[in-house]
């Protein structure tokens, strides 16, 4: 499922349900400290009330001796005309107090523990129950006294039949006491707090008061966290959405950018990327890499197209003397055989021809094995004595070219003496090839913070600077209108790059500083690079 939504998606989805249960927690925390302070209010409200009652409960005769109420006739509650045995005594545990109660009229409940009740609690329910659950009655009446509220009808809870939960109550002194929340006794009543403690007499004394005001702002508060609640959901979803776009914005440039890329045009980038995201580092690595990649299909290209000269400089390079060849065998069938002189002149022109081809299929063999993987020999080489020797060999073979010697210290490297050796002898051919004769070849040994270099410069018609760049590309020639019977086959140069490279150098060309051209061999001092033989 995970991997079927959208990044959008996933993102919006985990936005949503921390909004969803940060709220949601947030909600239950405020609802629970509201609930429990207020209720705390009420329950300290029933605690204040509680005194005055348990002492009406304890004796409800003295209690309305006090004064403060009146039986009609002028008899006081408590005297021997009004009945009873006074302070309320219990009577074997019955649950009722002896002598007959004598009513007394109250505008509220007609009785005085009510009417008690109402002033020392105003407005709570008041009930003395055994611990059976029964009310008690004594002289002042039922030492029961409903809920009222002005303008609304009397109320009493819906109580157990059993109060039990009794702990010490608040501040650990005084009777046990117990608080629990219920219902109305009646349909359609409110609900009440109750508060219930047990008596020394094992009687239970139950003080209860309306919260219906509680749990109407408890109601509205649940109503307005929940609008708050979904109001702040899609405001985080709609603000979450639009950060989303606006944060995944480059990664639809990148898609757009690959649309691109595929439809060819290699050059197209990311546009302003920001390094500071990670979004913007992938942008940035994304660019980077199209950039690469742009370099490795411009040099594919370039060597693609170097491959299709190459084959079609090698094709041309063997066409002639395989036709020169033909035709010396069709000159042989067509009689020469019997003519000793034209016998001669067709076997020496095969022979000619035939070692032509060969010294060309063995420079593209060499150039072949140079490409895969180098295929030389690497051992400690004086420099100086390998590059003395083919000198000496150039000027034995061409004295009409002159060769000078230049070299200060013994110069130590690593390669393959053979394929060094032929590194220089291309070089003075070269010379020879493209020279006049009487020009003068200066050959320089020595080492430098690059490398050892050898050096050779000539003072013939020498080069041009886009001559330079392109002289050791495969069958290039300067002068395309040379002849190929004097000019060779434009791999000698080609030869030399390919063989210093696989040694880890470099070589170069350049005009001379007056006149002539200048060819400089770079290799590195000491073992070859990693990965070479």
């Amino acid at each position: 499922m995970r991997n079927k939504l959208s990044l959008r998606a996933r993102l919006l989805l985990a936005v949503g349900a921390i909004t969803v249960v940060a709220f949601v927690l947030a909600d239950f925390v405020v609802f629970g400290a509201l609930r429990s302070y207020l209720y705390n209010q009420v329950d300290t409200a029933l605690d204040v009330s509680h005194g005055p009652v348990l002492t009406m409960a304890e004796d409800p005769a003295a209690a309305v001796q006090g004064g403060r109420f009146f039986v009609p006739g002028g008899q006081a509650p408590g005297t021997p005309g009004w009945g009873g045995a006074p302070s309320g005594n219990k009577a074997g545990g019955s649950g009722t107090r002896t002598g007959p109660a004598q009513p007394m009229t109250d505008q509220d409940e007609g009785s005085a523990f009510c009417a008690i009740g109402r002033e020392t609690a105003p407005g709570m329910f008041i009930e003395v129950r055994t611990a059976s659950g029964s009310a008690v009655t004594g002289v002042a009446g039922s030492e029961e006294c409903a809920a009222f509220q002005p303008g609304s009808a009397s109320s009493a809870p819906l109580l157990p039949d059993k109060i039990s939960g009794f702990a010490t109550s608040r501040g650990g002194a005084g009777d046990p006491t117990t608080y629990f929340t219920t219902g109305p006794a009646e349909s359609g009543g409110p609900t009440f707090r109750v508060r219930a403690s047990q008596l020394p007499n094992g009687d239970v004394l139950v003080l209860a008061t309306p919260i219906s005001n509680i749990t109407s702002t408890l109601s509205q508060l649940v109503v307005v966290e929940l609008i708050v609640t979904v109001g702040a959901l899609v405001a985080a979803l709609g603000l979450g959405l639009w950060l989303v776009r606006l944060g995944l914005r480059p990664l639809r440039d990148i898609e757009r950018t690959a649309e691109v890329i595929s439809g060819g045009d290699l050059m197209h980038r990311v546009p302003n990327p920001n390094p500071r995201t990670e979004v913007g580092h992938l942008a940035t690595a994304f660019n980077v890499m199209l950039g690469r990649i742009e370099a490795l299909f411009s040099d594919l290209r370039a060597s693609q197209a170097r491959l299709r000269r190459f084959v079609g400089d090698a094709s041309h390079e063997l066409r002639t003397p395989i036709a020169a060849v033909s035709a010396y065998a069709q000159l042989f069938r067509q009689g020469a055989a019997s003519r000793p002189e034209d016998l001669d002149r067709v076997m020496a022109g095969i022979e000619r021809e035939s070692s032509r081809m060969a010294r060309l299929v063995e420079d593209l063999l060499t150039l072949a094995r140079l490409d895969e993987n180098g295929g030389l020999d690497m051992v400690p080489i004086e420099l100086v004595d390998l590059v003395m020797e083919a000198c000496e060999t150039a000027t034995l073979v061409g004295p009409a070219w002159p060769v000078h010697f230049v070299a200060n210290d013994a110069v130590e490297i690593r390669g393959d003496r053979n394929a060094l050796r032929q590194v220089i002898d291309n070089l003075l051919a070269n010379v020879r090839a493209h020279t006049p004769e009487g020009t003068s070849t200066t050959v320089t040994v020595g080492a430098s913070e690059q490398g050892a270099f050898v050096e050779v410069s000539d003072d013939g018609p020498g080069i041009t600077e886009e001559q330079a760049q392109q002289i050791f590309e495969r069958f290039y020639r300067s002068d395309p209108s040379r002849s190929r019977e004097t000019g060779g086959a434009g791999l000698g140069l080609a030869i030399v790059a390919s063989i210093v490279e696989a040694h880890g150098g470099k070589a170069t060309a350049r005009p001379g500083a007056n006149r002539g051209a200048v060819f400089t061999v770079l290799l590195p001092l000491g073992s070859p690079p990693a990965g070479r033989p």
